[in-house]
């Protein structure tokens, strides 16, 4: 394992062909984010920290390597990432109890969005360390913006399932909440995403599809569901990807009769798909009104049988 880095050490960063002395830290555990493709997105505050740290904790010492070497940092790294995490973090945390100073970074972005880290953060904060957050660059959020959909509410679901079942199941719950919906996915997975989404959200639904953000191909293609289903269908593509969905249309209570789109629905199929229909229909929670199906399927037997 990497040892910290000597006390006695320089510590310093270099900008625009300036070395730049880094102040010394206290001790605690810094959550420092990094750029998410252009370098020039990190933060004085995020190199200053880096600088100063005792240790580096990153997913991969390689990709770390070309950010640290860029700014010319000669503070320690060590590899921290779901594979060894269950052996590097009693490490991590005794270091933290020696007074040492913490930099947690990930490959790209803020560490802990859909990258390993919980764990440590939530130890140290256990043990009484000091949790410090250095914002900066967010995939999340830059997607977000450049999206054109509603912001006020937006829920961040990460990465979808790898199957398309459980994939479908995952969306149907998020179907009717009442805010834009975020999701990452990998290059491989687009088109099996975005067609799930269109089948179970609705493929008017607006969304957008960013893809490389702020790196020299970066591409935010706007659209419906629909439309960048079929656009991505057999096209290859590459790099880091974000998936925005916009909130479903609000339907008032008085313009639909939930009985009665079920009841309409239950004629032709089961319950499950009658739930489903409905449930796309007007973004209500599909649980609830799979419950309901069944009720009322079992009022008419009832009712049938009585006759």
């Amino acid at each position: 394992m990497a040892s910290p880095t000597p006390k006695d050490a320089p510590r310093a960063f270099a900008v625009f062909g300036a070395s730049v002395a880094a102040p010394r830290l206290e001790p605690g555990l810094y959550v420092v984010s990094t750029p998410i493709g252009n370098l020039g997105d990190i933060t004085l505050r995020a190199l200053q920290t880096l600088a100063a740290a005792d240790v580096i904790a990153c997913e991969d010492t390689r990709v770390s390597r070309v950010l640290t070497n860029h700014f010319a940092i000669a503070t320690r790294l060590l590899a921290y990432h779901d594979h060894n995490a269950e052996k590097q973090r009693p490490k991590l945390l005794q270091m933290l109890a020696d007074g040492a100073a913490v930099a947690l970074i990930s490959d790209a972005g803020t560490p802990l969005i859909s990258d390993p880290g919980l764990k440590l953060v939530a130890e140290a904060l256990d043990a009484g360390h000091r949790v410090v957050p250095i914002p900066g660059a967010s995939a999340l959020l830059a997607a977000t913006v450049a999206a054109g959909l509603a912001t006020d509410t937006v829920l961040f679901a990460g990465f979808l399932p790898n199957k398309g079942g459980p994939r479908k199941r995952r969306i149907e719950v998020l179907a009717g909440i009442p805010a834009s919906l975020v999701f990452y996915e990998s290059p491989n997975r687009l088109a099996a995403g975005l067609k799930d989404l269109a089948e179970v959200l609705g493929a008017d639904r607006p969304a957008a599809v960013a893809r490389e953000l702020t790196k020299k191909f970066e591409t935010v293609r706007r659209g419906t569901l629909g439309s960048l289903t079929e656009a991505y269908a057999g096209e290859s593509v590459k790099g880091e990807i974000v998936i925005v969905v916009g909130p479903p249309e609000e339907v008032a209570e008085t313009e639909i009769d939930i009985d009665a789109a079920l009841a309409e629905a239950l004629s032709r199929s089961g319950a499950s798909a009658a739930a489903g229909e409905v449930a796309k229909a007007t973004g209500r929670d599909r649980r609830t009104l799979y419950k309901r199906a069944v009720e009322l399927k079992n009022a008419a037997a009832v009712g049938e049988g009585g006759s």
